[in-house]
């Protein structure tokens, strides 16, 4: 095989797995949204664009700080940070608010969901 043809798989490897973190976490964003009172997502696009925005935003953080908003597995900061990060995601996306104490709730359940879809899914 070529070095094209293996850039070529590799590149094509990594959209679809872009493209599959993307749909796990909008999956999981969903379902947190459902069962968190006080956590409401008005549509699929806006549930679609914070599925992006929360991945972003979690990447800068692991980016720049080192730490990864996971509400399990990572203890306290974590968690804290996953609730900040579901918190502030409201201010980027129209059609998307949650309360603080809904975004507690929401980290909670979000990493609970998170554990059990499979796949290396993390906010």
């Amino acid at each position: 095989m070529s070095n094209s043809e293996t850039r070529s798989q590799n590149g094509t490897s990594t959209i679809w797995q872009i493209v599959g973190r993307l749909v796990a976490a909008a999956v999981v964003l969903a379902i947190t949204a459902f069962f968190t009172p006080g956590f409401t997502i008005s549509n699929i696009w806006t549930l679609i664009i914070a599925a992006v925005v929360l991945t972003v935003i979690d990447y800068l953080v692991t980016k720049f700080t080192g730490l990864h908003a996971s509400p399990f597995g990572k203890g306290f900061v974590g968690f804290a940070l996953a609730a900040i990060i579901l918190y502030v995601t409201q201010f980027f996306v129209a059609g998307y608010s949650i309360s603080w104490i809904a975004a507690i709730i929401g980290a909670l359940i979000y990493g609970v969901v998170d554990y059990f879809i499979p796949g290396n899914q993390q906010m």
